[in-house]
C-alpha cells in the first residue's frame, strides 16, 4: 500500500470488491479500502445496498488492487464480518460533513428517476443536521474481510509473471508459487 500511495496518481485505496448471491450469481464494484490490520481488510458501506444485501445473505467476498504504475496487483479472498457499532462510529465521525449527510440522503443501489431526487434528499438532511454532529445512520456501517488466500502479483517481461499465494494454515501462512 506504501507503494502504491507513493506512485498511483489517483486513489491508490480502491479495490474491486466480489459479492456473490446466496445461489451464486456474481456481482463486482469499486470500493474505497479505509483500513488494513491483522484482522483483515476494512470498507464501509450503505448495509441496503446491493453488495450489503448480497453480504448478509453471503459472507465470501474476494477484493483485487490493481496498481498500473507499480505493475502489481493483489488479491484476496475470505469471509467478511460486519464492524462493531464503536468502529463504524468512531470511523464515520472522522468524515468530512458532505461525506456523512451523503449516507443519510444516498438510498444507494435503489432506482433514482432523477438526480433532483438525490439533489432533494441531500438538501434535506443538510437542513436536518444544519448544527451539531451528524449521528452514524443505521443502515451504515463497516465490513471487515477476513482473507483466507492472498495472492500477490508482479509483471514480468515475455508475461512469465510472478505470481506468490499465501493460504491460511493453523500456523499461519503456507506459500505457493504459481506458474503465470
Amino acid at each position: 500500500m506504501s507503494d502504491a500511495e507513493g506512485s498511483e496518481p489517483s486513489l491508490p485505496n480502491a479495490v474491486s470488491l466480489a459479492t456473490a448471491t446466496p445461489d451464486g450469481r456474481p456481482s463486482l464494484r469499486m470500493v474505497l479500502l479505509k483500513g488494513v490490520d491483522d484482522d483483515g481488510f476494512v470498507f464501509y458501506t450503505n448495509l441496503e445496498s446491493r453488495k450489503g444485501e448480497e453480504l448478509g445473505g453471503n459472507p465470501w467476498a474476494a477484493m483485487c488492487f490493481h496498481w498500473k504504475s507499480l505493475t502489481r496487483q493483489v488479491r484476496v479472498e475470505g469471509t467478511v464480518e460486519m464492524l462493531d457499532d464503536d468502529e463504524a462510529d468512531a470511523y464515520f465521525a472522522s468524515r468530512d460533513r458532505e461525506s456523512k449527510i451523503g449516507a443519510w440522503a444516498s438510498r444507494q443501489s435503489r432506482p433514482m428517476q432523477r438526480r433532483f431526487e438525490l439533489e432533494r434528499e441531500v438538501a434535506k438532511y443538510a437542513a436536518k443536521y444544519a448544527i451539531g454532529n451528524i449521528p452514524r445512520p443505521e443502515f451504515w456501517s463497516g465490513y471487515r474481510l477476513k482473507p483466507d488466500r492472498i495472492e500477490f502479483w508482479s509483471q514480468r517481461a515475455f508475461r512469465l509473471h510472478d505470481r506468490l499465494q499465501f493460504d491460511r494454515a493453523d500456523d499461519g501462512w503456507r506459500l505457493t508459487r504459481l506458474y503465470p
